[in-house]
Protein backbone atom coordinates (compact mmCIF):
# COMPACT_ATOMS: atom_id res chain seq x y z
CA UNK A 1 0.00 0.00 0.00
CA UNK A 2 2.77 2.47 0.91
CA UNK A 3 4.59 1.74 -2.33
CA UNK A 4 1.47 2.42 -4.40
CA UNK A 5 0.99 5.70 -2.55
CA UNK A 6 4.64 6.60 -3.17
CA UNK A 7 4.18 5.98 -6.87
CA UNK A 8 1.07 8.16 -6.90
CA UNK A 9 2.88 10.98 -5.09
CA UNK A 10 5.82 10.75 -7.48
CA UNK A 11 3.47 10.82 -10.48
CA UNK A 12 2.17 14.24 -9.40
CA UNK A 13 5.64 15.78 -9.82
CA UNK A 14 5.35 16.34 -13.57
CA UNK A 15 7.44 15.03 -16.46
CA UNK A 16 10.68 13.96 -14.82
CA UNK A 17 13.84 12.43 -16.28
CA UNK A 18 14.02 8.63 -16.00
CA UNK A 19 14.23 7.20 -12.50
CA UNK A 20 17.02 4.87 -13.55
CA UNK A 21 19.14 7.54 -15.23
CA UNK A 22 22.84 6.98 -14.35
CA UNK A 23 24.55 9.67 -12.28
CA UNK A 24 28.16 10.78 -12.11
CA UNK A 25 30.31 13.39 -10.41
CA UNK A 26 33.42 15.39 -11.22
CA UNK A 27 35.76 16.64 -8.51
CA UNK A 28 36.32 20.37 -9.02
CA UNK A 29 38.40 21.07 -5.92
CA UNK A 30 39.34 19.69 -2.53
CA UNK A 31 40.47 21.58 0.56
CA UNK A 32 41.21 20.77 4.16
CA UNK A 33 39.39 22.71 6.86
CA UNK A 34 39.60 22.48 10.63
CA UNK A 35 36.92 19.86 11.13
CA UNK A 36 36.44 18.31 7.71
CA UNK A 37 37.66 17.78 4.17
CA UNK A 38 35.59 19.76 1.67
CA UNK A 39 35.08 18.50 -1.86
CA UNK A 40 33.59 20.81 -4.50
CA UNK A 41 31.76 18.70 -7.05
CA UNK A 42 29.86 19.02 -10.30
CA UNK A 43 27.23 16.32 -10.49
CA UNK A 44 25.34 15.00 -13.50
CA UNK A 45 21.96 14.14 -11.99
CA UNK A 46 19.23 15.11 -14.45
CA UNK A 47 20.77 15.37 -17.94
CA UNK A 48 19.45 18.92 -18.34
CA UNK A 49 21.90 21.04 -16.40
CA UNK A 50 24.86 20.21 -14.13
CA UNK A 51 24.37 20.36 -10.38
CA UNK A 52 27.09 21.96 -8.21
CA UNK A 53 27.54 20.26 -4.85
CA UNK A 54 29.61 20.16 -1.68
CA UNK A 55 30.67 16.94 -0.02
CA UNK A 56 32.01 17.11 3.52
CA UNK A 57 34.08 14.23 4.88
CA UNK A 58 34.63 14.46 8.64
CA UNK A 59 38.10 14.31 10.12
CA UNK A 60 36.52 12.70 13.16
CA UNK A 61 36.10 9.01 12.37
CA UNK A 62 32.99 7.03 13.21
CA UNK A 63 33.38 5.85 16.81
CA UNK A 64 33.19 2.35 18.21
CA UNK A 65 29.48 2.59 19.07
CA UNK A 66 28.82 3.84 15.56
CA UNK A 67 30.71 0.97 13.99
CA UNK A 68 28.84 -1.54 16.13
CA UNK A 69 25.54 -0.50 14.52
CA UNK A 70 26.48 -1.84 11.09
CA UNK A 71 29.92 -3.37 11.40
CA UNK A 72 31.30 -0.50 9.31
CA UNK A 73 33.80 2.15 10.35
CA UNK A 74 32.76 4.35 7.42
CA UNK A 75 30.87 7.48 8.47
CA UNK A 76 27.10 7.74 8.16
CA UNK A 77 26.03 10.43 5.72
CA UNK A 78 23.46 13.24 5.82
CA UNK A 79 21.82 14.81 2.78
CA UNK A 80 21.62 18.49 3.80
CA UNK A 81 18.85 20.46 2.05
CA UNK A 82 19.35 24.21 1.98
CA UNK A 83 16.59 26.72 2.68
CA UNK A 84 15.07 29.43 0.48
CA UNK A 85 14.66 32.71 2.39
CA UNK A 86 14.87 34.64 -0.88
CA UNK A 87 18.65 34.18 -0.80
CA UNK A 88 19.14 32.70 -4.24
CA UNK A 89 22.84 33.47 -4.09
CA UNK A 90 23.40 31.23 -1.07
CA UNK A 91 22.14 27.76 -1.97
CA UNK A 92 24.45 24.98 -0.83
CA UNK A 93 26.77 27.53 0.82
CA UNK A 94 24.28 27.53 3.67
CA UNK A 95 25.92 24.26 4.70
CA UNK A 96 29.28 26.02 5.15
CA UNK A 97 28.21 29.53 6.13
CA UNK A 98 24.95 29.07 7.98
CA UNK A 99 22.08 31.54 7.69
CA UNK A 100 20.46 34.34 9.67
CA UNK A 101 17.82 31.98 11.09
CA UNK A 102 20.20 29.11 11.84
CA UNK A 103 22.36 28.93 14.96
CA UNK A 104 26.13 28.58 14.91
CA UNK A 105 28.18 26.68 14.02
CA UNK A 106 27.06 25.98 10.43
CA UNK A 107 25.87 22.46 9.84
CA UNK A 108 29.04 21.41 7.98
CA UNK A 109 31.03 21.85 11.18
CA UNK A 110 28.29 20.65 13.53
CA UNK A 111 27.71 17.42 11.61
CA UNK A 112 31.39 16.76 10.90
CA UNK A 113 32.17 17.09 14.60
CA UNK A 114 29.59 14.36 15.20
CA UNK A 115 31.33 12.13 12.66
CA UNK A 116 28.88 12.52 9.77
CA UNK A 117 29.71 12.98 6.11
CA UNK A 118 27.41 15.50 4.39
CA UNK A 119 26.25 16.16 0.83
CA UNK A 120 24.56 19.41 -0.21
CA UNK A 121 23.49 20.39 -3.73
CA UNK A 122 22.34 23.68 -5.22
CA UNK A 123 18.60 23.39 -5.88
CA UNK A 124 17.26 24.69 -9.17
CA UNK A 125 17.75 28.48 -9.38
CA UNK A 126 19.98 28.71 -6.28
CA UNK A 127 23.70 29.18 -5.76
CA UNK A 128 25.66 28.42 -8.91
CA UNK A 129 22.40 27.58 -10.72
CA UNK A 130 20.84 31.03 -10.29
CA UNK A 131 20.20 33.57 -13.04
CA UNK A 132 16.46 33.25 -13.68
CA UNK A 133 13.64 34.41 -11.46
CA UNK A 134 11.70 31.73 -9.63
CA UNK A 135 8.48 32.63 -11.44
CA UNK A 136 10.26 32.57 -14.83
CA UNK A 137 11.57 29.07 -14.21
CA UNK A 138 8.21 27.87 -12.86
CA UNK A 139 6.39 29.18 -15.95
CA UNK A 140 8.90 27.66 -18.39
CA UNK A 141 8.63 24.29 -16.72
CA UNK A 142 4.84 24.50 -16.62
CA UNK A 143 4.75 24.95 -20.40
CA UNK A 144 6.94 21.87 -20.78
CA UNK A 145 4.85 19.69 -18.49
CA UNK A 146 7.30 19.92 -15.62
CA UNK A 147 6.80 20.97 -12.00
CA UNK A 148 9.57 23.02 -10.40
CA UNK A 149 9.21 21.25 -7.06
CA UNK A 150 9.23 17.94 -8.87
CA UNK A 151 12.53 18.74 -10.58
CA UNK A 152 13.98 19.83 -7.23
CA UNK A 153 12.88 16.60 -5.56
CA UNK A 154 14.21 14.55 -8.47
CA UNK A 155 17.67 16.07 -8.09
CA UNK A 156 17.66 15.31 -4.37
CA UNK A 157 16.71 11.68 -4.96
CA UNK A 158 19.41 11.36 -7.62
CA UNK A 159 21.87 12.90 -5.15
CA UNK A 160 21.24 9.78 -3.07
CA UNK A 161 22.12 7.72 -6.15
CA UNK A 162 25.40 9.64 -6.28
CA UNK A 163 26.11 8.89 -2.63
CA UNK A 164 25.62 5.22 -3.39
CA UNK A 165 28.55 5.42 -5.85
CA UNK A 166 30.95 6.53 -3.12
CA UNK A 167 32.94 3.96 -1.19
CA UNK A 168 33.87 6.27 1.69
CA UNK A 169 30.46 6.43 3.42
CA UNK A 170 28.13 3.93 5.06
CA UNK A 171 25.31 3.53 2.53
CA UNK A 172 23.06 1.88 5.10
CA UNK A 173 23.09 4.91 7.41
CA UNK A 174 21.72 7.77 5.37
CA UNK A 175 19.81 10.66 6.94
CA UNK A 176 18.38 13.91 5.66
CA UNK A 177 17.99 17.29 7.32
CA UNK A 178 17.03 20.85 6.43
CA UNK A 179 15.43 24.12 7.49
CA UNK A 180 12.38 25.76 5.86
CA UNK A 181 12.43 24.79 2.16
CA UNK A 182 15.12 22.32 3.18
CA UNK A 183 12.75 20.93 5.81
CA UNK A 184 10.07 20.37 3.21
CA UNK A 185 12.63 18.70 0.96
CA UNK A 186 13.70 16.46 3.83
CA UNK A 187 10.26 15.00 4.43
CA UNK A 188 9.35 14.74 0.75
CA UNK A 189 12.55 12.88 -0.08
CA UNK A 190 12.23 10.63 2.97
CA UNK A 191 8.62 9.88 2.02
CA UNK A 192 9.54 8.99 -1.56
CA UNK A 193 12.83 7.19 -0.97
CA UNK A 194 13.08 4.43 1.65
CA UNK A 195 16.88 4.59 1.42
CA UNK A 196 16.61 7.55 3.82
CA UNK A 197 16.80 5.98 7.26
CA UNK A 198 16.31 9.10 9.43
CA UNK A 199 14.57 12.42 8.72
CA UNK A 200 14.95 15.68 10.64
CA UNK A 201 12.89 18.65 9.50
CA UNK A 202 13.17 22.15 10.96
CA UNK A 203 10.41 24.77 10.53
CA UNK A 204 8.78 23.35 7.44
CA UNK A 205 6.11 20.83 8.46
CA UNK A 206 3.11 22.61 6.98
CA UNK A 207 -0.44 21.30 6.90
CA UNK A 208 -1.82 22.56 3.59
CA UNK A 209 -5.43 23.02 4.68
CA UNK A 210 -4.31 24.95 7.76
CA UNK A 211 -2.13 27.15 5.54
CA UNK A 212 -5.12 27.92 3.32
CA UNK A 213 -7.30 28.68 6.34
CA UNK A 214 -4.65 31.04 7.72
CA UNK A 215 -4.33 32.75 4.31
CA UNK A 216 -0.63 31.94 4.32
CA UNK A 217 -0.16 30.68 0.78
CA UNK A 218 1.96 33.64 -0.29
CA UNK A 219 4.41 32.92 2.50
CA UNK A 220 5.75 30.05 0.42
CA UNK A 221 7.41 30.61 -2.96
CA UNK A 222 5.74 29.45 -6.16
CA UNK A 223 8.25 26.58 -6.36
CA UNK A 224 6.27 24.92 -3.53
CA UNK A 225 3.02 24.25 -5.36
CA UNK A 226 2.30 20.88 -7.00
CA UNK A 227 -0.76 20.64 -9.29
CA UNK A 228 -3.60 18.43 -7.97
CA UNK A 229 -1.68 17.51 -4.81
CA UNK A 230 -4.58 18.18 -2.45
CA UNK A 231 -6.85 15.88 -4.46
CA UNK A 232 -4.76 12.96 -3.25
CA UNK A 233 -2.66 13.85 -0.18
CA UNK A 234 -2.59 15.84 3.00
CA UNK A 235 0.80 16.80 4.39
CA UNK A 236 0.27 14.24 7.17
CA UNK A 237 -0.37 11.51 4.61
CA UNK A 238 2.87 12.33 2.80
CA UNK A 239 4.76 12.20 6.08
CA UNK A 240 3.11 8.89 6.96
CA UNK A 241 5.06 7.35 4.07
CA UNK A 242 8.21 7.84 6.16
CA UNK A 243 6.88 5.56 8.92
CA UNK A 244 8.15 3.49 10.64
CA UNK A 245 11.54 5.12 10.00
CA UNK A 246 12.67 7.65 12.65
CA UNK A 247 11.43 11.17 12.04
CA UNK A 248 11.88 14.33 14.10
CA UNK A 249 9.84 17.45 13.39
CA UNK A 250 11.03 20.72 14.97
CA UNK A 251 8.61 23.64 14.81
CA UNK A 252 7.93 27.14 16.08
CA UNK A 253 4.52 27.82 17.59
CA UNK A 254 4.66 31.37 16.20
CA UNK A 255 5.80 30.36 12.71
CA UNK A 256 3.24 31.61 10.17
CA UNK A 257 4.60 29.21 7.54
CA UNK A 258 3.55 26.24 9.69
CA UNK A 259 0.24 27.18 11.36
CA UNK A 260 -0.14 25.71 14.85
CA UNK A 261 -3.48 24.06 14.09
CA UNK A 262 -1.82 22.20 11.26
CA UNK A 263 1.05 21.06 13.46
CA UNK A 264 -1.54 19.64 15.88
CA UNK A 265 -3.19 17.74 13.03
CA UNK A 266 0.05 16.31 11.62
CA UNK A 267 1.32 15.29 15.04
CA UNK A 268 -1.93 13.50 15.93
CA UNK A 269 -1.98 11.62 12.63
CA UNK A 270 1.65 10.53 12.82
CA UNK A 271 1.34 9.47 16.45
CA UNK A 272 -1.47 7.18 15.39
CA UNK A 273 0.45 5.82 12.37
CA UNK A 274 3.65 5.11 14.29
CA UNK A 275 1.68 3.55 17.16
CA UNK A 276 -0.11 1.23 14.73
CA UNK A 277 3.26 0.10 13.34
CA UNK A 278 4.66 -0.62 16.80
CA UNK A 279 7.21 2.22 16.63
CA UNK A 280 5.70 5.09 18.66
CA UNK A 281 9.17 6.20 19.81
CA UNK A 282 10.35 6.77 16.22
CA UNK A 283 8.13 9.84 15.65
CA UNK A 284 8.75 12.97 17.67
CA UNK A 285 7.52 16.52 17.26
CA UNK A 286 9.19 19.19 19.38
CA UNK A 287 7.61 22.65 19.44
CA UNK A 288 9.13 25.88 20.68
CA UNK A 289 7.71 29.35 21.34
CA UNK A 290 9.53 30.99 18.44
CA UNK A 291 8.88 31.96 14.85
CA UNK A 292 10.65 30.76 11.71
CA UNK A 293 14.08 30.22 13.26
CA UNK A 294 16.27 27.44 14.58
CA UNK A 295 17.20 27.82 18.25
CA UNK A 296 20.05 26.30 20.24
CA UNK A 297 17.55 23.88 21.80
CA UNK A 298 16.36 22.84 18.32
CA UNK A 299 19.94 22.26 17.19
CA UNK A 300 20.61 20.08 20.23
CA UNK A 301 17.42 18.11 19.59
CA UNK A 302 18.39 17.54 15.96
CA UNK A 303 21.88 16.30 16.79
CA UNK A 304 20.61 14.16 19.67
CA UNK A 305 18.06 12.53 17.37
CA UNK A 306 20.66 11.78 14.70
CA UNK A 307 22.99 10.40 17.36
CA UNK A 308 20.28 8.10 18.68
CA UNK A 309 18.96 6.82 15.37
CA UNK A 310 21.69 7.18 12.72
Amino acid sequence: MSEARRELLYSLLGDLPPKDRPVSGELIGREEREHYILEKLMLDLNGIEPVPAYFVLPKKQAGASSAEKTGSSKPPVVLFNHSHGGRYELGKDELLQGNTYLVDPPYAQALAQEGYAVLAIDAWNFGERRGRTESELFKEMLWKGRVLWGMMVYDSIKAIDYLKTRDDVDHERLGTLGMSMGSTMSWWVAALDPRIKVCVDICGLTDYDALIAARGLDGHGIYYYVPSLLKHFTAAEINALIAPRPHLGLAGNFDKLTPAAGLDRIDAHLREVYQSLGRPEAWLMRRFNVGHIETAAMRKAALDFLRAWL
